[in-house]
C-alpha cells in the first residue's frame, strides 16, 4: 500500500467516524427533546434548533465525504445498452456537467456562507456560517469526485461494468 492509499484510507475512516459522531449527537439531542417534552412537560427550545443543524450536517457531510459514487441512486438503462465508447462519452459528459455546475456554484455559495457569519441562529446564537458550511464542502467534494471519475474513465476503468460504479 502506498502512502497516498494509506492517507486516503485514513481520510475515509475519519470521514465515516465524523458522520457517526454527528448522527450520535443528533440522536442524543432528539432523545433529550422527547424526554423534556413528554416526561418533564418542559420543551427545550435549543433542542429543536440543534436537531435541525445536526441533521443538515449529517446529510450533507455524509453525502460529501462518506457515500461512494456506486451507492448513489442511478438510472442505468441507457448505460447498459451502450458500448464502451458511448459509455466513455456518457461518463465524461455526466461528470463534467456535475463537477462543472458545482465548480460554478462554489464561489457564490462560499460568499453567501461567509457572509452569514454575521448572523446567528435564533436560539443558540450559532453563527449561520457554521450551519451552511457543509453545503460548500459538498460542492468541493462534487468537483473533486467528478474530476477523479473523469480521470478513471479516461484510463478505461469502470466502462465495462454493468452499472455506473
Amino acid at each position: 500500500m502506498t502512502a497516498l492509499q494509506a492517507l486516503l484510507r485514513w481520510a475515509r475512516k475519519a470521514g465515516a467516524a465524523l458522520s457517526g459522531l454527528l448522527f450520535l449527537a443528533l440522536f442524543v439531542v432528539f432523545v433529550i427533546q422527547i424526554a423534556a417534552r413528554f416526561v418533564w412537560n418542559q420543551p427545550l427550545p435549543w433542542t429543536d434548533e440543534a436537531a435541525v443543524v445536526l441533521y443538515i450536517w449529517v446529510i450533507l457531510w455524509t453525502a460529501a465525504a462518506v457515500v461512494p459514487e456506486r451507492e448513489h441512486v442511478v438510472f442505468d438503462l441507457l448505460w447498459n445498452l451502450a458500448g464502451p465508447r458511448t459509455r466513455l462519452a456518457m461518463r465524461l459528459a455526466g461528470n463534467a456537467l456535475v463537477g462543472g455546475l458545482a465548480a460554478c456554484a462554489l464561489p457564490a455559495s462560499w460568499d453567501y456562507v461567509h457572509f452569514m457569519r454575521r448572523e446567528g441562529s435564533p436560539v443558540l446564537g450559532l453563527p449561520l456560517m457554521w450551519v451552511y458550511l457543509p453545503f460548500v464542502l459538498l460542492l468541493i467534494a462534487l468537483v473533486l469526485r467528478s474530476a477523479w471519475a473523469m480521470v478513471q474513465a479516461l484510463r478505461g476503468q469502470g466502462l465495462h461494468d454493468t452499472s455506473l460504479v
